[in-house]
């Protein structure tokens, strides 16, 4: 079950995940603090967040931040699984033992908006001149409003890049160029492929939507499903074809862990992905392409190069905590222009323009990615999936046609089907959404 769905129980539209409670224990919910009183000194400041390299380099400096508090600061790594799961019961229980919260803003954001689980930043973000809201890149801020609110602050930020085979050929500039290269460099007789990409039915989704808005179409447009549009359709057969005469049998199962390896194993021409993996072609123990690689910006389809440029993670604040100031005294140090330097020098992509415009903070980046990055990051739409309560399962319903695309079989009956169903989807969840 998706991680929306598994929030859309506090307001009566949908049933508790199934497993979920078990999967925080049977005590869970009896050990989320609830109510008020006044936290002591002694009460640490609480932090939950994905295991990332990010969150990982943040804890590692967390001394610095105690200090300027004067509280300490229970920080909790898990996976993207085990942090929706443990949501789910905290916050279906009004916890007070969790202050700050990672998020995706567009995945768990919505449903918890419509919650009353995130508090409101806006006030906080806009009052706060050294904070600098208007140095956070445009398309991830925007990703962090929920009707007109700030829930939400973006601390890693990604876009999809070009990975190519320097020494096979150029850097294709416009998707006509990519399709073209990809079908010429196949030679499936030597298990060698123009082309890899995600072909899983809903995880393949956030990569095509760079296809779909440089084709000039969106999952939705005012209002309504913009699926069955003309340029909708041609992003579909696009994509599709690529995989199907480029790509590699089985791709249709295929997902970022399955695709990313043909492309370091030296089977792949061309390979279009999160530019936060650049680093596994560069690591001489899983990489065979590390001296080869090459790296460029989303190529330009018919309305020009519109790839997305979204915040991966974000940080939010529990409605329900009793820590605010001081969790947001957190947010302020960690997603502030400091760290945001320190870190992407680190070689983490951070969210804030300041650091993508200094070289210094760039180094540890190969020159033509921080060129991609800062290219694709201008050119940027904030969000990689329709932008709804039910996240999981639109993205399932707009993946449909890329899968018979990818096996050759004709996409407009597709895409008809799909287009009715996401049009019944959506006014559906627009109905939760007024709730």
């Amino acid at each position: 079950m998706s991680t929306s769905s598994q929030f859309l129980s506090r307001r009566g539209f949908g049933r508790l995940a199934a497993g979920a409670t078990a999967a925080i224990g049977a005590g869970a919910l009896g050990a989320c603090s609830r109510g008020g009183g006044t936290p002591s000194a002694n009460t640490p400041l609480r932090i939950m967040a994905i295991n990332h390299v990010w969150s990982q380099a943040v804890r590692r400096r967390m001394k610095e931040f105690e200090e300027r508090v004067g509280r300490r600061v229970s920080m909790t790594l898990l996976t993207a699984d085990q942090l929706a799961s443990s949501y789910n019961v905290k916050l279906n229980a009004s916890g007070t033992d969790v202050d700050v919260m990672m998020v995706r803003a567009l995945q768990e954001q919505p449903v918890f908006a419509h919650n009353g689980w995130l508090a409101d930043l806006t006030d906080r973000v806009h009052g706060d001149a050294r904070f600098d809201w208007q140095d956070f890149q445009k398309a991830p801020r925007g990703a962090s409003e929920t009707k007109g609110r700030v829930l939400s602050v973006p601390v890693v930020t990604e876009r999809p890049a070009l990975y190519y085979r320097k020494d096979l050929a150029d850097p294709p500039r416009t998707l006509d160029q990519l399709m073209d290269a990809s079908i010429r460099l196949t030679d499936r007789g030597k298990g060698f492929f123009g082309y890899v990409g995600r072909g899983q039915r809903s995880g393949a989704v956030s990569q095509w939507s760079s296809y779909l808005y440089s084709y000039g179409g969106d999952f939705v447009v005012d209002g309504r499903s913009g699926i069955g549009s003309r340029a909708a359709t041609a992003a579909y057969e696009y994509y599709g074809g690529l995989l199907h005469r480029a790509g590699p049998p089985g791709a249709t199962n295929m997902s970022l862990e399955q695709a990313m390896p043909i492309f370091a194993q030296g089977k792949a021409a061309f390979y279009i992905d999160a530019d936060a993996i650049y680093s596994s072609f560069l690591d001489p123990g899983v990489s065979s392409v590390r001296k080869t690689v090459g790296f460029a910006p989303f190529p330009a389809g018919p309305a020009g190069a519109r790839p997305h440029n979204i915040p991966s993670w974000s940080l939010g604040i529990n409605t329900f905590s009793r820590l605010r100031d001081d969790a947001w005294e957190f947010i302020r140090w960690a997603a502030g222009p400091d760290m945001a330097a320190e870190l992407q020098a680190a070689g983490i992509p951070c969210a804030r323009q300041s650091v993508w415009s200094d070289s210094k903070t760039l180094a540890s980046f190969p020159p033509d990615l921080a060129e991609a990055m800062r290219v694709n990051a201008e050119r940027g739409i904030g969000h990689d999936r329709p932008q709804v309560l039910q996240v999981g399962r639109a993205r399932d319903i707009v993946g449909r046609p890329l899968v018979a695309g990818i096996l050759g079989k004709p996409v407009k009956p597709v895409i008809r089907d799909a287009d009715a169903e996401f049009a019944d989807f959506l006014v559906r969840d627009n109905r939760h959404k007024e709730s």
